[in-house]
Protein backbone atom coordinates (compact mmCIF):
# COMPACT_ATOMS: atom_id res chain seq x y z
CA UNK A 1 0.00 0.00 0.00
CA UNK A 2 1.29 3.46 -0.85
CA UNK A 3 2.07 5.99 1.85
CA UNK A 4 2.67 9.73 1.79
CA UNK A 5 6.25 10.72 0.97
CA UNK A 6 7.92 13.74 2.61
CA UNK A 7 4.73 14.75 4.39
CA UNK A 8 5.55 17.59 6.78
CA UNK A 9 4.28 17.97 10.35
CA UNK A 10 2.55 21.15 9.20
CA UNK A 11 0.72 19.21 6.47
CA UNK A 12 -0.36 16.46 8.87
CA UNK A 13 -1.71 19.01 11.35
CA UNK A 14 -3.56 20.87 8.57
CA UNK A 15 -5.28 17.67 7.40
CA UNK A 16 -6.23 16.75 10.96
CA UNK A 17 -7.72 20.21 11.56
CA UNK A 18 -9.68 20.07 8.31
CA UNK A 19 -11.29 16.79 9.30
CA UNK A 20 -13.26 18.52 12.08
CA UNK A 21 -14.48 21.35 9.86
CA UNK A 22 -17.61 21.23 7.70
CA UNK A 23 -16.76 20.43 4.11
CA UNK A 24 -18.11 21.97 0.94
CA UNK A 25 -20.43 20.07 -1.42
CA UNK A 26 -19.48 16.39 -1.17
CA UNK A 27 -22.30 15.16 -3.41
CA UNK A 28 -21.21 12.20 -5.57
CA UNK A 29 -20.14 12.91 -9.11
CA UNK A 30 -22.82 11.79 -11.56
CA UNK A 31 -21.45 9.19 -13.97
CA UNK A 32 -22.76 8.17 -17.37
CA UNK A 33 -23.80 4.55 -16.78
CA UNK A 34 -23.65 3.85 -20.50
CA UNK A 35 -19.90 3.24 -20.33
CA UNK A 36 -18.15 0.46 -18.45
CA UNK A 37 -14.69 2.02 -18.54
CA UNK A 38 -14.48 5.16 -16.42
CA UNK A 39 -11.40 7.33 -15.85
CA UNK A 40 -11.19 9.82 -12.98
CA UNK A 41 -8.52 12.34 -13.90
CA UNK A 42 -7.35 14.30 -10.85
CA UNK A 43 -5.07 17.32 -10.89
CA UNK A 44 -2.62 17.36 -7.98
CA UNK A 45 -3.39 19.48 -4.94
CA UNK A 46 -1.69 22.82 -4.43
CA UNK A 47 2.06 22.27 -4.64
CA UNK A 48 4.79 24.18 -2.85
CA UNK A 49 5.55 25.64 -6.27
CA UNK A 50 1.95 26.79 -6.72
CA UNK A 51 2.03 28.40 -3.27
CA UNK A 52 5.31 30.20 -4.00
CA UNK A 53 4.36 31.26 -7.53
CA UNK A 54 6.87 29.01 -9.27
CA UNK A 55 6.63 27.32 -12.68
CA UNK A 56 7.52 23.74 -11.79
CA UNK A 57 7.13 21.68 -14.95
CA UNK A 58 9.25 18.59 -14.20
CA UNK A 59 10.77 20.23 -11.11
CA UNK A 60 9.85 17.83 -8.32
CA UNK A 61 8.37 19.60 -5.29
CA UNK A 62 5.82 18.26 -2.84
CA UNK A 63 2.32 19.40 -1.99
CA UNK A 64 1.83 22.36 0.32
CA UNK A 65 -0.09 21.96 3.57
CA UNK A 66 -3.20 23.15 1.71
CA UNK A 67 -2.42 20.68 -1.06
CA UNK A 68 -2.53 17.80 1.41
CA UNK A 69 -5.94 18.97 2.63
CA UNK A 70 -7.18 19.20 -0.96
CA UNK A 71 -5.87 15.73 -1.76
CA UNK A 72 -7.62 14.30 1.30
CA UNK A 73 -10.87 16.05 0.35
CA UNK A 74 -10.78 14.54 -3.12
CA UNK A 75 -10.09 11.15 -1.60
CA UNK A 76 -13.16 11.61 0.60
CA UNK A 77 -15.25 12.70 -2.40
CA UNK A 78 -14.44 9.51 -4.28
CA UNK A 79 -14.37 7.24 -1.22
CA UNK A 80 -17.54 5.41 -2.24
CA UNK A 81 -16.67 5.21 -5.92
CA UNK A 82 -15.42 1.97 -7.36
CA UNK A 83 -11.77 2.34 -8.33
CA UNK A 84 -9.95 -0.73 -9.65
CA UNK A 85 -6.50 0.68 -10.42
CA UNK A 86 -4.59 3.88 -9.62
CA UNK A 87 -2.01 5.56 -11.83
CA UNK A 88 0.00 8.72 -11.27
CA UNK A 89 2.67 10.93 -12.69
CA UNK A 90 5.95 10.00 -11.03
CA UNK A 91 6.35 13.55 -9.67
CA UNK A 92 5.79 13.73 -5.92
CA UNK A 93 3.00 16.33 -5.97
CA UNK A 94 0.88 14.05 -8.16
CA UNK A 95 1.80 10.83 -6.39
CA UNK A 96 0.94 12.24 -2.95
CA UNK A 97 -2.42 13.38 -4.36
CA UNK A 98 -3.12 9.74 -5.25
CA UNK A 99 -2.14 8.41 -1.83
CA UNK A 100 -5.47 9.06 -0.01
CA UNK A 101 -7.29 7.03 -2.69
CA UNK A 102 -4.75 4.21 -2.39
CA UNK A 103 -4.81 4.17 1.41
CA UNK A 104 -8.61 3.94 1.50
CA UNK A 105 -8.49 0.84 -0.68
CA UNK A 106 -5.19 -0.78 0.29
CA UNK A 107 -3.98 -0.34 -3.29
CA UNK A 108 -0.65 0.44 -4.93
CA UNK A 109 0.00 3.41 -7.22
CA UNK A 110 1.45 2.75 -10.66
CA UNK A 111 3.65 5.71 -11.63
CA UNK A 112 4.77 6.81 -15.07
CA UNK A 113 6.76 9.75 -16.40
CA UNK A 114 4.32 9.81 -19.34
CA UNK A 115 1.80 11.47 -17.00
CA UNK A 116 4.23 14.25 -16.04
CA UNK A 117 3.56 17.94 -16.46
CA UNK A 118 4.81 19.73 -19.56
CA UNK A 119 8.59 20.14 -19.56
CA UNK A 120 9.17 23.85 -18.95
CA UNK A 121 12.63 24.24 -20.46
CA UNK A 122 14.36 27.43 -19.31
CA UNK A 123 11.33 28.25 -17.14
CA UNK A 124 11.80 25.15 -14.97
CA UNK A 125 11.52 26.17 -11.32
CA UNK A 126 11.46 29.89 -12.08
CA UNK A 127 9.27 32.28 -10.13
CA UNK A 128 6.44 33.66 -12.25
CA UNK A 129 7.51 37.20 -11.41
CA UNK A 130 10.93 36.49 -12.94
CA UNK A 131 9.40 34.87 -16.02
CA UNK A 132 7.24 37.96 -16.49
CA UNK A 133 10.29 40.18 -16.02
CA UNK A 134 12.57 38.31 -18.44
CA UNK A 135 10.07 36.70 -20.84
CA UNK A 136 6.96 38.81 -20.34
CA UNK A 137 5.86 39.06 -23.97
CA UNK A 138 6.25 35.33 -24.58
CA UNK A 139 4.48 34.42 -21.36
CA UNK A 140 1.50 36.75 -21.88
CA UNK A 141 1.07 36.55 -25.65
CA UNK A 142 2.31 33.00 -26.06
CA UNK A 143 1.73 30.84 -23.01
CA UNK A 144 -1.44 32.61 -21.90
CA UNK A 145 -3.06 34.00 -25.05
CA UNK A 146 -1.97 31.29 -27.51
CA UNK A 147 -1.70 28.33 -25.15
CA UNK A 148 -2.57 25.63 -27.66
CA UNK A 149 0.16 26.58 -30.11
CA UNK A 150 2.90 27.53 -27.69
CA UNK A 151 6.31 25.92 -27.16
CA UNK A 152 8.15 26.88 -23.99
CA UNK A 153 11.71 28.08 -24.80
CA UNK A 154 13.97 25.04 -24.54
CA UNK A 155 11.01 22.95 -23.45
CA UNK A 156 8.03 20.99 -24.68
CA UNK A 157 5.22 22.27 -26.87
CA UNK A 158 1.70 22.25 -25.46
CA UNK A 159 0.60 20.10 -28.40
CA UNK A 160 3.35 17.52 -27.87
CA UNK A 161 2.70 17.38 -24.12
CA UNK A 162 -1.02 16.85 -24.73
CA UNK A 163 -0.34 14.10 -27.27
CA UNK A 164 2.11 12.40 -24.89
CA UNK A 165 -0.51 12.43 -22.19
CA UNK A 166 -3.25 11.28 -24.60
CA UNK A 167 -1.21 8.26 -25.67
CA UNK A 168 -0.58 7.33 -22.04
CA UNK A 169 -4.25 7.62 -21.11
CA UNK A 170 -5.55 5.63 -24.06
CA UNK A 171 -2.97 2.90 -23.38
CA UNK A 172 -4.25 2.69 -19.80
CA UNK A 173 -7.85 2.62 -21.03
CA UNK A 174 -7.12 -0.26 -23.41
CA UNK A 175 -5.37 -2.19 -20.64
CA UNK A 176 -8.28 -1.68 -18.24
CA UNK A 177 -11.44 -2.17 -20.28
CA UNK A 178 -14.47 -2.41 -18.03
CA UNK A 179 -12.61 -0.97 -15.03
CA UNK A 180 -12.76 2.29 -13.12
CA UNK A 181 -9.36 3.99 -13.25
CA UNK A 182 -7.93 6.93 -11.32
CA UNK A 183 -5.04 8.99 -12.70
CA UNK A 184 -3.39 11.88 -10.86
CA UNK A 185 -1.55 14.37 -13.02
CA UNK A 186 -0.99 18.07 -13.81
CA UNK A 187 -2.76 21.18 -15.05
CA UNK A 188 -1.22 21.96 -18.43
CA UNK A 189 -1.22 18.39 -19.74
CA UNK A 190 -4.79 17.80 -18.57
CA UNK A 191 -5.89 21.04 -20.25
CA UNK A 192 -4.15 20.16 -23.52
CA UNK A 193 -5.41 16.57 -23.38
CA UNK A 194 -8.98 17.78 -22.85
CA UNK A 195 -8.69 19.81 -26.02
CA UNK A 196 -7.75 16.65 -27.90
CA UNK A 197 -10.65 14.52 -26.68
CA UNK A 198 -13.16 17.35 -27.27
CA UNK A 199 -11.79 18.03 -30.78
CA UNK A 200 -10.95 21.60 -29.82
CA UNK A 201 -8.53 23.28 -32.22
CA UNK A 202 -5.15 24.38 -30.92
CA UNK A 203 -6.12 27.95 -31.89
CA UNK A 204 -9.17 27.86 -29.61
CA UNK A 205 -7.74 25.98 -26.65
CA UNK A 206 -6.70 29.08 -24.70
CA UNK A 207 -10.30 30.29 -24.44
CA UNK A 208 -12.18 26.98 -24.59
CA UNK A 209 -10.78 25.49 -21.36
CA UNK A 210 -9.07 26.97 -18.34
CA UNK A 211 -6.64 25.01 -16.20
CA UNK A 212 -8.38 22.42 -14.02
CA UNK A 213 -8.48 23.45 -10.37
CA UNK A 214 -6.04 21.95 -7.90
CA UNK A 215 -7.34 18.54 -6.73
CA UNK A 216 -10.31 18.77 -9.11
CA UNK A 217 -11.75 15.67 -10.77
CA UNK A 218 -12.38 15.40 -14.50
CA UNK A 219 -14.28 12.36 -15.75
CA UNK A 220 -13.97 10.60 -19.09
CA UNK A 221 -15.03 7.29 -20.54
CA UNK A 222 -13.69 4.71 -22.99
CA UNK A 223 -16.01 2.92 -25.42
CA UNK A 224 -13.40 0.43 -26.61
CA UNK A 225 -12.18 2.70 -29.40
CA UNK A 226 -12.12 6.31 -28.28
CA UNK A 227 -12.10 8.48 -25.17
CA UNK A 228 -15.34 10.32 -24.43
CA UNK A 229 -15.23 13.50 -22.31
CA UNK A 230 -17.53 13.86 -19.32
CA UNK A 231 -17.32 16.49 -16.59
CA UNK A 232 -14.28 18.78 -16.54
CA UNK A 233 -12.64 20.11 -13.37
CA UNK A 234 -15.26 19.18 -10.77
CA UNK A 235 -14.22 21.07 -7.61
CA UNK A 236 -17.39 21.73 -5.60
CA UNK A 237 -15.90 19.73 -2.72
CA UNK A 238 -13.08 22.28 -2.48
CA UNK A 239 -15.10 25.50 -2.66
CA UNK A 240 -14.21 26.66 0.84
CA UNK A 241 -10.47 26.01 0.54
CA UNK A 242 -9.59 26.86 -3.07
CA UNK A 243 -6.86 29.39 -3.77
Amino acid sequence: MSEMINESKEAKKAVENDEIKPCADMSPIMLNKKYGTVIFLVRHGQSIGNAKGEFLGHTDKDLSALGYIQAKRTGDLLADERIDVIYSSDLIRAKNTAVPHAELRGMDIITSENFREIYAGIWEGMKLEDILKDYGDEFINGWRANFGNYTIPGGESVKDAGNRFFRAVIDVAKENVGKHVLITAHAAVIRSFWGIITNTSQDDLAVAYQYPDNASVSVLYFDGEKLIPGEYSHSAHLADIQK
